[in-house]
């Protein structure tokens, strides 16, 4: 199938949204961790979501270039051909961007996709994430307006990030402290400011204790009852029934999360997840064992001349293809996606 229309992106998010499931949302940094993500989703029949960070972008239009909207579009451009070798649907998304690199990376994406669609062709990525976690809540939902209207105008859905996701990612770093869990009435300000669909549909990155990186399970304390209490006051503010979930919600920092935390979360509006660190072992790990067992064919020891096929980079890109659709497919599992393509 194609890469996921404006509409079909937003049946994706409603129908997770009613199920009670999520998108795994797969980093990718090149265009064989691309077809590994399209491979998982594919082999578990899960839509989902590709991504792209901005170093992700830059890493992608090369070491000469390094320029992150020629990286991300780039990355689009090959995933639109692609994709749509595959029986499952595909939503493009940009990751953590924060302020002073909106105008190097989401603002001119944006003015792609708006002139694509005035030429009656669809976005180039389906949604790009706004990250003013870094700075004062007022502005950051400010700057999120301004986003939200221009993101709506190209037929993109924008996802606002409230709360700070601890660790490090991309060379951003946060303090693992009382910061990692979103405020009550910052999810009042929220719809004050963005309101509930009307002015645009946009995706929120609360924060429940979330950090980025490698832990060990049951090492992140995530308190998912954050959540519940952001969809009870927002809802409250919205005149709606208890219970209602006006905020589709994006989980960040997954990794060491225990699995009756994540369906915790979903329970509570998550329709989105993001996976990075866990896809990225999951891609080297099986080049790691290739190199060590092959070591003698990959190096030209001792004046021999090695073995070409070892050291062909498709004969462990493969291999890392491989282990890392198997991540996603474990991904789509947890997440309850699997299964469920459109």
């Amino acid at each position: 199938m194609p890469i996921a229309t404006p509409e079909v992106y937003a049946e994706m998010l409603d129908r997770a949204k009613g199920g009670e499931f999520a998108y795994p949302a797969i980093n990718v940094t090149s265009s064989e961790t691309l077809n590994a993500a399209l491979k998982g989703f594919a082999d578990a029949e899960s839509d989902g979501i590709i991504q792209v960070s901005t170093g992700g972008a830059e890493f992608l239009s090369g070491l000469n270039v390094k320029d992150m909207v020629v990286g991300a579009s780039s990355l689009a451009e090959f995933a639109h051909v692609v994709a749509d070798k595959y029986p499952v649907n595909v939503a493009l998304h940009t990751d953590h961007c924060p302020k002073d690199k909106l105008d190097g990376f989401v603002n001119p994406l944006i003015a792609i996709s708006r002139e694509r669609v005035k030429r009656g062709e669809n976005p180039l990525f389906q949604s790009h994430m706004w990250d003013g976690s870094a700075i004062d809540l007022d502005e950051n939902l400010k700057i999120a307006a301004e986003l939200l209207e221009q993101a709506a105008a190209a037929k993109i859905i924008l996802e606002v990030e409230i709360g700070v996701v601890g660790g490090e990612e991309d060379g951003v770093s946060n303090e693992i402290n009382e910061k990692l869990y979103t405020a009550e009435g910052d999810f009042v300000k929220t719809i004050d400011a963005l309101g509930s669909g009307e002015k645009g549909r946009y995706l929120l990155a609360a924060t429940f204790g979330n950090v980025h990186g490698a832990y060990k399970p049951g090492a992140v304390q995530l308190k998912p009852d954050v959540l519940k209490r952001g969809q009870a006051v927002a809802s409250e503010k919205l005149g709606l029934a208890a219970g209602s979930k006006p905020f589709e919600l994006v989980f960040h920092g997954g990794s060491g999360s225990l699995l009756e935390e994540i369906h915790e979360a979903l329970s509570y509006g998550v329709v989105k997840m993001n996976v990075d660190t866990d896809t990225q072992y999951a891609f080297s790990r099986p080049i790691a064992d290739h190199f060590f067992k092959n070591y003698d064919g990959v190096l030209k020891i001792d004046g021999e001349v090695g073995n070409k096929k070892t050291y062909d980079p498709r004969s462990y890109l493969k291999k890392a293809e491989t282990g890392m659709a198997a991540r996603v497919v474990q991904a789509a599992e947890n997440l309850k996606s699997a299964g469920k393509k459109l």
